[in-house]
């Protein structure tokens, strides 16, 4: 059987899967409903200065059959009083022990309120400290959350305030609105934190009511741009964790993957890329607590199809496996293959490839239908075609390499080779 338990400086968990600091970890009830259905910790919602939020707070992009492909929402850190925050910490962390109890921070832009809110927080229980700098609406106007966040030397400054006073681990939470998130994690290793979570919510419009002409979400005749999570920003978000995983210095520190997680293969991906624990929030949301069977069940059976016996056995393996586009292969090369007997004659891929890619597709038109073939001399092997095929393993890509020598375009280059054709 695998082993899904971890260990994230020191903090142990009996599997990889938080609650993220989110409202579902903003209360007591919420929290023992989770850790009682098995997830392995939480992150607690933001903590710092009292706060009052809005009605309503959430709206979402559907797509297809599929609810909340993206999620949104303009709520602030907690609204409830601390001392009530805090009381109900101590208790969760005196009944669960064994269960990671992160706590989310975001103090006044000051060195004593940080320290004042970190020796509360330690004094609660907490295992670990999250600093928020990455919430996107609302506090950014305070100069907090991604207004930290976006900037290295103020981030490097606040984490460096943290350090002075926390005895646990601290993780630095990295906000997505910017170019790179490189340079304010590359900062906040250089403060002093101890670990990286990413990413926060994505600075967004959902929509706009077409009756009221007033955008997503609705609050008395006006809206804000607000933070995306959810399924449609996981590619995103794996693209902004894996430069993490890869920087010479911030790779030095574990990291907490967040971002659109809501399977097991989500997660493992995440961690393949460089994430020793996965937080999430919008599937829990939407689907449950519940889904933390299926998310430790899915796992394990796929370390025992693998050979994993350790959760640390597969993190960070496909970092290697991204490289630059300079560095790609030119000869190698592949082609699409129609299985006959599973089309459906659909004639999708055939469409695709007519009016947007290579017309690589050939049509024999027929009685009772009509049959699609790939013209192989054409074919550059885009994957367009099994991208758009409703049947699974209808279309497949084979290879056909131009040569077996590995040449890559630097060395195409300085060869004068020919280009191709297409």
């Amino acid at each position: 059987m695998a082993d899904l338990s971890t260990d994230f400086l020191g903090i142990r968990s009996p599997n990889p899967f938080w609650l993220a600091s989110a409202p579902p970890t903003d209360k007591i009830i919420n929290v023992m409903r989770a850790l009682d259905a098995g997830w392995g910790g939480v992150v607690w919602k933001t903590l710092g200065s009292q706060v009052k939020n809005v009605s309503s707070r959430y709206s979402s992009v559907n797509y297809g059959s599929k609810r909340m492909m993206g999620f949104n929402n303009i709520e602030l850190i907690s609204d409830r009083p601390l001392h009530l925050n805090l009381r109900e910490i101590t208790e969760v962390v005196k009944r669960y022990p064994d269960r990671a109890m992160i706590v989310s921070l975001m103090a006044d832009n000051d060195r004593a309120s940080w320290h004042t809110l970190i020796r509360q927080c330690e004094d609660a229980g907490a295992m670990g400290f999250e600093l928020n700098f990455g919430c996107p609406h609302g506090m950014t106007e305070r100069g907090m959350g991604a207004a930290v966040g976006q900037d290295p030397e103020i981030a490097k400054m606040v984490v460096e305030w943290v350090m002075e006073k926390a005895t646990i681990p601290v993780i630095t939470k990295l906000t997505p609105n910017v170019h790179s998130v490189v340079p304010t994690a590359r900062a906040s290793v250089e403060g002093g934190s101890n670990a990286l979570s990413l990413i926060n919510t994505i600075q967004s419009v959902t929509g706009v009511d077409l009756d009221t002409l007033v955008p997503n979400p609705y609050v008395a005749g006006k809206s804000v741009y607000g933070g995306y999570c959810g399924p449609a920003v996981k590619p995103i978000a794996l693209k902004m964790l894996t430069t993490v995983a890869q920087d010479p210095l911030t790779s030095t520190v574990p990291i907490s993957g967040i971002g659109g997680i809501s399977t097991w293969r989500d997660a493992v991906e995440f961690m393949l890329l460089g994430a020793t624990t996965v937080q999430i929030c919008t599937a829990a949301m939407t689907h449950g607590f519940r889904i933390i069977e299926d998310l430790c069940e899915g796992m394990s059976n796929w370390m025992d199809e693998k050979g994993f016996v350790h959760t640390r056995d597969f993190v960070g393996k496909s970092v290697p496996n991204i490289t630059h586009w300079e560095d790609l292969d030119i000869n190698y090369h592949h082609i699409a293959h129609i299985n006959q007997d599973k089309c459906i004659h659909c004639g999708l891929c055939y469409i695709a490839c007519e009016d947007t890619s290579h017309q690589s597709i050939r049509l024999d038109r027929g009685n009772p239908y009509n049959t699609y073939t790939i013209i192989e001399e054409e074919c550059v092997g885009c994957n367009l075609c099994q991208l758009v095929c409703p049947v699974a393993d209808c279309i497949t890509m084979v290879e056909q390499r131009v040569s077996p020598e590995y040449v890559n375009w630097k060395e195409w280059q300085r060869r004068g080779l020919p280009l191709n054709d297409h």
